[in-house]
Order: C-alpha cells, then structure tokens, then sequence
C-alpha cells in the first residue's frame, strides 16, 4: 500500500487535505469519490519530507531555503500594505535575484490571470511545501492571507534557524573526524612504510615490540593493496548510499539513530517542536485537527515517527480526543502530552502547541550541546589513542637500540 496526498471538496463545500493509503492512485480517486468527495489533486507522498517542506526539484529548477523566505517576507509586506495579490507576485517576480523563483512566479501569475486561485497556483509548481500551501489555501478563505504569511513567515524563520544551528553544532566534530582521519592515513600509508628498512634492521639485531609487528603488519598490507581496498571502500559506500535512499534502507537507519544515547533524545526533542509548530501554524489558519496533523505528521524528518504518527487523524476522526490519540504515537514526551492536553481542555490548543515548540526548541538546544560537548572528546581520545600507538610502533624499537647500545658495548 502506498499513501497519496489527496486535495479535496466536502459534500458540505469545504475543500481538505487528507492523506490516503491506496494501491494506487486511481484505486485512491475511485475510494474517495464512492465516500462522496470531489477529488481536485492526487499526489504521492512517498517522497517524504519533500513532499511536504522545502525544498523539492521541478522542471524550473531547485529554490533556496534563503530564496523562499524572503520572497514570503516581501509578499505578505506587500499584501498588508494593500497591494493586489496579482501585482504583488508581478512586482516580486522582476526584483526576485533568483532565476528559479522568477521562473516560478512567473507561471503563478499566469495560473492567476487565468482565474486559478493562489494556491492551486502555488501548489500547481510542485516545489513549495505543503504546509504553505495549505496555509494559503486557509489564508484564502479566512481573508486574511497576509497574517496567514506572517504566521508561516515565523515558522520558517524558527525552521531554518534550528537546522542552521545543528549543522554549525556539528561542523567542528565533523571537521575533528575527518581531519585526524587524513593524519591517521597519512602515517600508515607514508611514514610506517618508508621506515620498513630500518625496522628491519633492527629486528635482525633484536625482536621488535609486538605493537611495532601489528602496526608493520597492517600498514604494509594496506599499502600493498591499497589499489583494490580503495575501489572496494568506494564501492561500498555508494552501494549503501543507495540503500539508504531506499524506505527500507532510511527506515532501518532512522530507527538506528533513535537508539544513539543523547541523540535519540535530541532527535525526539526537534521532532516534538517541529511537529508542533507545524500544528499550531496550520490551525491558526483554520484548517481542522486531523488534517493538520496528517499534514504535520508528513514533514517529520525521521520515517520510524512518521509510522507511529499515521494513526492519530483516523483516531481523531473516530471520536477519540486529541491527547488521546497522540498517546498511541508512542514517543511525544509525556511533558508535551500534558502540555496539549491542558491546551485542548482549555480551548487554547494552538496557544499551548507554540508553548511547546518554544520549550522543546530549547531542550533541543540543551541536548544539542550536550552532543557536541560529548563527541568532541570523545573523537579527540580515539584518534589520538591510535596516533599514539602508531607513534610508539615507530619509535620504541629506536629506543630500546638506543638504550641497549652501552650495555651492549661493555
């Protein structure tokens, strides 16, 4: 079974989003149009996060993060300063510094002289995600499109800054890593080698130590084979980046990330915010629980949390409360259960669902650090371990000729 993003009218007129599991797509358009729905849009939802985030590849090419952001910025100035939808995108189009974007703009003002409403236009380019076209189908119905742009003007500015500060957290580790790596190589593929004579000479005269034999012995090895051990390593490394581009493959790895102590947690702690503020941005625009959460529940990152998450719309819709249903997911942290719950009793859910962005934001920056703080060390100790076991290979047979020399000579 695979699951379709489906757009599609009520019989009471209102026009949703609901994801669907099908054979296929026109097996999905038969089903929904026998529960009598009018069916506008069928897509499939097997592409994941780019399905439903930024930013996806299309016959006009890829638009930057950077790009959207203020294109969204500028348009909603605009439109809270009274200019026409039309002559706001005309305007942002001729000043936009992207190729791409203009592109893009350019067939939504098309789409729009035409009579096509802004978000069929917008969704119709198939590179913006779909919570934003969600919410400007909201912002459409509400007239109240340029708050609607402010509000996901917001997310996306949090969005970003959260992927901006993991990239820069990890960056120095991975710099470490990569860095003692080429010093590693560069010792047992250069240095050991050419020093192979001399260790030669000296076990003619006296046995080597036996870290000086084990380090000879897998640096000659490797260097003697190295011409097949690099395609192999090569090899397989592009076989397992295909794998994981695979759902079997990102499936098992994702459920593999969510076991790393520290790293588990922080990768629940951004799920829980992102997820969240997703919510609590789609709500605001009027559009039901269930299906901002299916549309939610679709940007997640990690594909194990996107599985447990796909039942709690069709529990919503069962008439099961909204905590409740979250329950069954099986990894929101019971902080934010409660938090939701006092929300939704209240009659504060979208308030209470920023509060919780907000919090779980933070816990991800503490937990964020905390990762950093633990592998910086911890890479440091593992490759200076091995640089010191290479060094003393190399240097105490030299010692112990040299401390051996006067004895010898009395």
């Amino acid at each position: 079974m695979s699951e379709f993003i489906c757009r599609l009218g009520t019989p009471s007129g209102d026009i949703v989003t609901r994801i669907v599991e099908a054979t296929a797509a026109d097996d999905a358009r038969v089903q929904l149009e026998k529960d009598g729905f009018r069916v506008f849009q069928i897509t499939d939802a097997s592409g994941g996060l780019s399905s439903v985030l930024p930013f996806g590849g299309s016959k006009k090419g890829r638009i930057k993060q950077a790009d959207f952001l203020l294109f969204n910025q500028q348009l909603s100035a605009l439109l809270r300063a009274g200019i026409p939808v039309l002559q706001s995108i005309s305007l942002l189009k001729s000043r936009s510094g992207s190729a791409n974007l203009r592109a893009v703009l350019a067939d939504v003002e098309e789409k729009i002289k035409s009579g096509v409403p802004l978000s069929d236009a917008f969704e119709a380019q198939g590179v913006f995600p779909k919570i934003y076209t969600a919410s400007i189908l909201s912002g459409e119905k509400s007239g109240a499109l340029d708050d609607v742009l402010l509000r996901f003007v917001d997310y996306l500015r949090r969005s970003v800054g959260v992927s901006r500060k993991l990239r820069g957290a990890l960056a120095y580790p991975a710099f470490l890593l990569v860095a003692s790596g080429l010093m590693v190589a560069f010792l047992t593929l250069y240095i050991v080698p050419r020093m192979s004579e001399l260790f030669n000479s000296l076990s003619a005269q006296r046995g080597l130590p036996t870290v000086t034999v084990l380090v000879l012995a897998i640096s000659n090895g490797v260097a003697a084979n190295v011409w097949w051990i690099a395609p192999l390593i090569l090899v397989s490394a592009g076989a397992l980046f295909v794998w994981l581009r695979t759902e079997r493959g990102r499936l098992m790895l994702h459920r593999l990330l969510l076991k790393i102590p520290v790293g588990g947690v922080l990768i629940r702690n951004m799920a829980t915010s992102q997820l969240s503020r997703s919510l609590s941005t789609l709500l605001s625009g009027g559009i039901t629980v269930p299906d901002s959460w299916e549309i939610a529940a679709q940007a997640l990152n990690n594909l194990e949390l996107r599985q447990r998450s796909q039942a709690v719309s069709h529990l919503i819709r069962e008439g099961h409360g909204f905590t409740q249903a979250l329950e069954q997911t099986g990894w929101l942290p019971e902080l934010a259960l409660d938090m939701i719950g006092i929300g939704e009793k209240s009659g504060s859910l979208r308030e209470m669902l920023d509060e919780v962005a907000s919090f779980y934001d933070a816990e991800a920056e503490v937990r964020l650090e905390q990762l950093t703080t633990l592998l910086e060390p911890l890479i440091l100790v593992f490759m200076a371990g091995v640089v010191v076991v290479i060094l003393l290979a190399i240097y105490l047979p030299i010692i112990q000729t040299i401390s051996a020399g006067p004895m010898s000579g009395r």
